[in-house]
């Protein structure tokens, strides 16, 4: 479960912060929130004000609840990609342009990455079929599809171990790891595809696609609730983009 490390029973509401009480909806609208945001961000005085207002608004909805660090990896690959990327296709090769385009993504990507550790594919299932109204079927899949994933990487550490095990541990080298790699990414991929076939098998056993024969409505285990922590999330969010769009415009009516 993606987030075993943030659930009532490791980590309490008071260390949790904001984020621990929050839907899925209100989690994925705040990171769109943001990315309307984001396009606001036009030169550098605005860049650093919207990371400035980021770095203050963020520790507090996360809390005092440990996050682990390393999950903010992507992030700075994008971060630090994007920055490299526009750096050396610009002509002349200027930096500003470059640390502008890098904190405007940074501006939406770390936020988001946060937001998405706290998903629950089981949660996400819930709030899309019941407060959205979409159809079962694909939201099921949808959640099964969540699952497998939060699964690979416990295949990949097992089958490196099953190879390891057999003798089959990589050389060294470039060329000899990346044919290693490519073994393990096809093993990975014809796991996922027959452990696939064997869910909807299992799942169609289960009478999961029955509404849809009987036209009978489909029911819900657990309720999706829309609660207070959802709203104040989303205000947040939509207070820190209507911040930076403030400055822009400040600024720019100072600079007539």
């Amino acid at each position: 479960m993606t987030t075993l490390e943030h659930s009532p029973s490791t980590s309490p509401g008071v260390l949790g912060g904001l984020l621990v009480h929050c839907g899925p909806l209100s989690l994925l609208g705040a990171s769109f929130v943001l990315v309307a945001g984001a396009l606001a961000i036009r030169d550098l005085r605005t860049a650093v004000a919207a990371m400035a207002a980021l770095a203050v608004v963020l520790p507090l909805v996360v809390g005092r609840s440990a996050f682990p660090l390393w999950r903010l990896a992507p992030a700075v690959f994008a971060v630090a990609s994007v920055a490299w990327s526009n750096w050396l296709l610009a002509s002349p090769r200027t930096l500003e342009p470059a640390v502008v385009a890098a904190l405007r993504v940074g501006f939406f990507v770390v936020p988001g990455l946060v937001f998405a550790s706290y998903l629950d594919p089981f949660t996400v299932g819930d709030h899309l079929g019941q407060r959205l109204r979409l159809p079962g079927r694909p939201v099921l899949a949808f959640v099964a599809a969540l699952q497998r994933f939060d699964a690979f990487a416990g295949d990949w550490q097992v089958l490196r171990q099953v190879r390891r095990v057999r003798g089959l541990s990589p050389a060294r080298g470039l060329v000899a790891r990346g044919r290693a790699y490519g073994a393990l990414l096809f093993t990975l991929l014809v796991d996922a595809i027959r452990q696939a076939g064997r869910m909807t098998a299992a799942m169609e056993a289960r009478g999961y696609s029955a509404p849809t024969r009987t036209g009978i409505a489909r029911t819900w285990l657990c309720p999706a609730p829309w609660t207070a922590a959802d709203s104040a999330l989303m205000l947040i969010a939509v207070l820190v983009a209507l911040v930076v769009a403030w400055v822009v415009t400040g600024w720019a009516a100072g600079d007539r």
